[in-house]
């Protein structure tokens, strides 16, 4: 059976429901709200991509990015739902209609011509992060040693890219890959790893909770975030970026940036 967009969805909804608006005077308006809330906004998000987006030990969702997706269902009227994975499972959800989008700290620079694109809505960077007793206190003083970095995140793509940091990544120990970020400051605090590759919103939220950590002066390159919809998908995307701009202006996204002091100054929209 072909997929349904949106825009049939709801029309058929609405035809459906025809002899029913008809037979009920001065309710249409109700009723178009009603078949225009059936439409549920599935939101496709890092399980453990802090203070962005996460997925905690009793199967509650939040993060900056969680929030402002369910700001904008609220905007439109539409029931969110929340569809966290595994980062490197990211592509295979969207393809496969799991979700809506990936709206989770998503780099756009480099990845311009993969998907269709929502406006920038935060600046980022990827740094390195150590403990403070580390000795580590230039890029030059991670030769021979070992680091980690999230798999398929912006940070493992810069150091495995002869035009980013590969040089630099060739003169550590190791790089060590791993499937969160969470894990890695752990094997960091442990001292199983020397220092970590990452987006420095991601490291600013370790270093709140833990004054052990410290982040290198030097940075190792800069992006914007953006959500990722697949690319016959405008109607969606110009929808979502209309909300953005309505929830910028009215002082919604300050409000939840403010949750994120860790994130806040990074944030783009309505500046």
């Amino acid at each position: 059976m072909p997929k349904m967009n949106r825009r049939q969805f709801l029309t058929g909804t609405m035809l459906f429901a025809a002899p029913t608006i008809l037979g009920l005077a001065g309710c249409g308006s109700k009723s178009e709200e009603a078949a225009e809330s059936t439409f549920t906004f599935k939101h496709g998000f890092d399980l453990d991509y802090r203070p962005y987006s996460y997925l905690d030990d009793n199967g509650e969702t939040g993060g900056f990015d969680v929030e402002l997706a369910q700001a904008v269902c609220k905007y439109y009227g539409w029931n969110y739902e929340a569809v966290p994975f595994n980062w490197d499972a990211k592509d295979a959800e969207l393809e496969a209609g799991s979700c809506d989008c990936i709206w989770s700290g998503f780099t756009i620079n480099g990845r311009e011509d993969d998907y269709l694109w929502s406006k920038p809505y935060s600046d980022n960077t990827q740094m390195i992060m150590v403990k403070k007793d580390s000795g580590i206190a230039t890029l030059a003083d991670l030769a021979g040693k070992k680091v980690g970095v999230q798999t398929a995140t912006s940070a493992y793509d810069l150091l495995n890219d002869e035009e980013g940091q590969k040089a630099l990544a060739d003169t550590f120990a190791s790089l060590d890959v791993f499937d969160t970020y969470t894990v890695a400051i752990t094997d960091l605090k442990a001292g199983a790893i020397d220092a970590i590759a990452v987006d420095v919103t991601r490291a600013n939220e370790a270093i709140a909770k833990d004054d052990s950590l410290a982040l290198l002066d030097e940075v190792l390159g800069s992006e914007q975030y953006g959500i990722g919809f697949r690319k016959d998908d405008t109607e969606l995307c110009d929808q979502v970026n209309e909300a953005l701009d309505a929830l910028a202006a009215d002082g919604t996204v300050a409000e939840i940036a403010a949750k994120y002091p860790e994130i806040e100054e990074y944030i783009i929209l309505g500046k």
